[in-house]
């Protein structure tokens, strides 16, 4: 069984780290690279760079910031937002990402997942899903979740894995910036439909969180930003508790 991992995110907004509460009401969170550093000092076991408003903005994710956080880190590093071709996922690379992340791009052109798992490997392609629960049904949002789509959740992940997609990063946006735990009936539905790792996001507030998205899904990883961003639960702090909770970690 795949230990499981916990992983910070960055949501960078004009070069800054911020948060929000189900997407909107943006706070500043501190600076990146700081916050990169202090990450891999706790033991951290990955960290996510999610650029949230290339896509709206029409631009390409931040370069030069991905470069200089890529120098100060040596632990796993997934970077998303505006990328739209096997350009700029080459452009990242170089840069010193190991993974990329792409949501809205994939949904309006599914072969883009294909293209950069032919090209650098099904690991190295990581696909957000932005969900909400409306109508009764789980369905995915674009755009930083402004856009509604009428694809339903656990479609999309099956189709995914099918494309070549090499993890799932799973936002409940019901459940975002809430602190009121993790989405778990929709983490445990598109866990058991995949074959690939499914990272939970969204809703994290205390370290039973953590032990139940773990224990009550397939979720590999739980990640969050504000509660570790705040100091809130240090993160070799929650690895002792998830230990002594007997939950196999990195």
């Amino acid at each position: 069984m795949l230990k499981k991992r916990i992983i910070p995110c960055l949501d960078i907004k004009n070069g800054r780290t911020v948060k929000g509460i189900n997407f909107v009401d943006i706070k500043d969170a501190g600076d990146p690279i700081e916050l990169a550093k202090s990450y891999v000092e706790q033991g951290a076991d990955e960290l996510v760079f999610l650029d949230i408003t290339a896509t709206i903005e029409n631009r390409a994710t931040l370069i030069e910031l991905v470069k200089k956080i890529a120098l100060e880190i040596n632990i796993p590093f997934t970077v998303g937002g505006g990328i739209n071709s096997i350009e700029d996922v080459s452009k990242l690379i170089k840069a010193g990402a190991d993974k990329v992340s792409i949501n809205s791009a994939a949904v309006k052109n599914p072969s883009l997942i294909t293209e950069i798992a032919d090209q650098f490997g099904s690991q190295c392609v990581v696909v957000a899903i932005d969900t909400k629960f409306e109508n009764n049904e789980w369905k995915v949002f674009v755009h930083g979740g402004r856009t509604s789509t009428e694809i339903k959740t656990i479609y999309w992940a099956k189709q995914i894995e099918k494309l070549g997609g090499g993890e799932i990063l799973l936002t409940s946006m019901n459940n975002d910036g809430t602190k009121a735990g993790f989405a778990l009936d929709i983490t445990d539905q598109v866990s058991k439909s995949v074959n690939i790792p499914v990272i939970a996001s969204g809703g994290a507030g205390t370290k039973a969180h953590f032990k139940d998205v773990f224990e009550k899904t397939g979720a590999t990883g739980g990640l969050a930003a504000s509660i570790f961003h705040y100091g809130e639960i240090p993160i070799q702090m929650l690895k002792n508790y998830l230990k002594t909770e007997k939950i196999a970690i990195r």
